[in-house]
């Protein structure tokens, strides 16, 4: 196997892949309508569901082309029955786009809006179900990946059961790595796509969820028909094939990067995401930076830094040095702040980070940029 230019993506995903992964797309041609491609599906569609301890007779996985907020629109337009409302726990770019899901569908919602360097306040959540008795759809993000803020799911889903609305989490940036389980983490639906966690390739998107709700949405309003979670459900149930034409060489890196999710171990791997995550704390402590959110509210994946107030600093030009030689960075999704993102995602480890503190260090030097970097009120 021919070795392939390895790159260091530290963006919220895709992810850095391992050279097997890569590989595995190059296969015979198949049509995605056989019998063995639609058991392939099957096999992954359990997998999916164990990697977030669901029981398989109580929850299913439903595949779908897309990216990742295919995913948020699928569950909200699928899951709301008539004349109920949606209430949308927000406090950064994903949820805020859940809310704009709900507009362009013409959904009855609220947006209960937090600072997107804060955690929800679990009572004004309780005082919005309690005021509300038409909620049935609660939905927030695990981790909010414009900033790296880790939102308390565990107590929400609580208070969402509590008051009899389904919950769904947008669990794109933390599936298959913060361990996550259906049950005692109160999900009813979670998501993600095969290019985070998974490290596989982007174009495949999927659904975690529960069985006797999805079936019970059948006789909901049809908003959408490609985006119908019901009706996608139900092709696998019958057939064992996608409604539509899968993404077949993607399907067989998810394959790939599952085998190797099982061989490296939820909790190994985990730990993994940890170390590098803190190598990256690490790393911008020593040069100054400072962060939007504090160190007990990070999900432990994306570190979120502050532009320095130095006029010599120019993201574009950092960020062009660093990828001519291997490292990609990517800009912050903060309407307020100027900010970097760097993330402890996909096949990377300690020294790959320490490895980029290099470079990167070099950049800020090569541009007359000060170490350690300063701020206005210093």
């Amino acid at each position: 196997m021919e070795k392939i230019k390895r790159n260091i993506l530290l963006n919220p995903g895709p992810s850095t892949t391992t050279d097997s992964v890569k590989y595995s797309q190059v296969v015979p041609d198949i049509c995605p309508r056989e019998r063995e491609f639609s058991c392939l599906m099957k096999g992954l569609r359990e997998d999916l569901v164990k990697i977030v301890h669901g029981d398989l007779g109580k929850f299913t996985s439903v595949l779908f082309c897309g990216s990742g907020t295919l995913n948020i629109d699928v569950c909200i337009n699928s899951l709301l029955p008539d004349g109920k409302k949606v209430l949308v726990i927000n406090n950064g770019a994903y949820s805020a786009r859940a809310v704009e899901i709900c507009q362009y569908y013409g959904l009855p919602y609220i947006d209960l809006s937090f600072p997107i360097d804060q955690t929800p306040n679990l009572t004004i959540v309780e005082q919005a179900l309690q005021k509300n008795p038409d909620i049935a759809l609660v939905h927030t993000t695990h981790n909010e990946t414009g900033t790296g803020i880790l939102n308390p799911i565990r107590e929400i889903g609580t208070l969402a059961h509590q008051y009899n609305a389904v919950f769904t989490v947008d669990t794109t940036s933390t599936y298959a790595m913060r361990p996550i389980d259906m049950e005692k983490d109160n999900i009813d639906f979670c998501m993600a796509s095969a290019q985070k966690g998974l490290m596989a390739m982007s174009g495949l998107s999927f659904i975690v969820g529960n069985r006797k709700i999805i079936e019970a949405s059948k006789n909901y309003p049809k908003r959408s028909y490609y985006c119908n979670l019901f009706l996608q459900y139900d092709y696998f149930e019958r057939t064992g094939e996608m409604h539509f034409t899968p993404p077949v060489q993607t399907i067989y890196a998810t394959l790939q990067a599952i085998k190797e999710y099982w061989q490296e171990g939820e909790q190994a791997k985990w730990a993994r995401h940890t170390r590098v995550f803190q190598a990256i704390n690490d790393g911008l402590d020593k040069l100054g930076f400072r962060q939007v959110i504090k160190p007990e509210y990070r999900a432990g994946l994306v570190s979120s830094a502050i532009y320095p107030d130095d006029p010599a600093w120019n993201f574009e030009k950092i960020h062009d040095y660093c990828y001519e030689r291997g490292f990609t960075i990517y800009p912050g999704k903060i309407s307020t702040t100027n900010s970097f993102r760097l993330c402890a995602l996909g096949a990377i480890d300690v020294e790959d980070i320490k490895a980029f503190f290099v470079i990167f260090e070099e950049a800020l030097n090569h541009f007359g940029v000060a170490i350690p970097v300063k701020y206005k009120d210093e």
